[in-house]
């Protein structure tokens, strides 16, 4: 690759953001950045970045040029990995993505991986953009709802944890239980922000069909204050059944429906499944599941 050098500067540079922040990253002045960029630029043809006060933007050819990149960058290191690392031990960064509203379920895992794994560093990537596992942007991926259907892509079942209806004993001391689903109109609910299209979408879907809007008093886009909200009494709502368990306050206000429940799905690219921190990974998870099951 006649061009390597410039391509892995131009990475730091859509990476950081700026030209200091990828001389200090690369360990090169920056003088050397820039001149790696104008190279690069006159080879291509074309602007790969906006320049700017604050500093570089990637334009589309930028964006695509990062991705690829990104990916090369990250096999690299797993051939060097393969060929020097100690087999005993894992080390360089691992990289898991996940919707945000699934870390409550994802951080203890990760802790319990870092802590047998301890050169390992992790990157935990969320949001509402679905990172590409094809391009490098991440090792695992863990999904929520219906199977994806990806190819070149190995999809496994993660869990299927089993969800319900929950409300506080300090809301129904002030409000009863609603005794049948047309009783939900007289109570109050917390639910996600955007219930037409955000997830998890199988629960906005029910909760638009059959709670008033207006009676879903509060609403979040973290889960996690949801969940704090349903335990300090605000309204009823979704909550996971095994964590209802810790919260001997909460009261489970309706019969369980299956279609209330969120399978979870890992995600790994063909590529990259057979590799040490991917299995490592995996294996760990088969474990732990295995002793919350004995």
């Amino acid at each position: 690759m006649d061009n390597w050098n410039e391509i892995r500067t131009a990475y730091q540079v859509a990476r950081l953001g700026t030209v200091s922040a990828a001389a200090e990253a690369l360990g090169v002045h920056r003088s050397t950045v820039i001149r790696h960029i104008d190279t690069l630029e006159a080879v291509l043809g074309a602007k790969i970045f906006l320049r700017h006060a604050k500093g570089y933007t990637p334009t589309d050819l930028g964006f695509d040029l990062m991705r690829v990149a990104r990916a090369t960058d990250e096999q690299f290191s797993q051939l060097v990995e393969r060929a020097t690392a100690d087999k005993t031990e894992l080390s360089g960064e691992f990289i898991l993505t996940s919707l945000y509203i699934l870390a409550p379920l994802v951080i203890p895992i990760l802790k319990s991986f870092q802590a047998s794994h301890s050169k390992i560093i992790v990157r935990y990537l969320t949001g509402e953009r679905l990172f590409r596992l094809d391009y490098g942007e991440a090792h695992v991926a863990v999904r929520a709802g219906s199977k994806p259907n990806l190819p070149d892509h190995i999809v496994q079942p993660f869990m299927n944890p089993k969800i319900g209806l929950y409300a506080s004993a300090d809301y129904i001391s002030r409000y009863g239980i609603p005794q049948t689903s047309e009783d939900f109109a007289n109570h109050c609910f917390v639910g996600s922000d955007n219930l037409n299209s955000g997830p998890p979408f199988n629960l906005n879907i029910w909760m638009r069909e059959n709670i008033p809007a207006k009676n879903v008093v509060l609403r979040s886009t973290d889960v996690t204050v949801l969940e704090h909200a349903i335990i300090s009494g605000i309204g009823i709502g979704f909550f996971p059944a095994e964590k209802a368990k810790q919260h001997p306050d909460l009261i489970e206000i309706s019969p369980h429906q299956d279609e209330w429940d969120v399978p979870f799905w890992l995600i790994t690219h063909a590529d990259l499944h057979r590799t040490a921190k991917v299995q490592a990974f995996l294996t760990f998870l088969q474990e732990e599941a295995n002793e919350q099951v004995s």
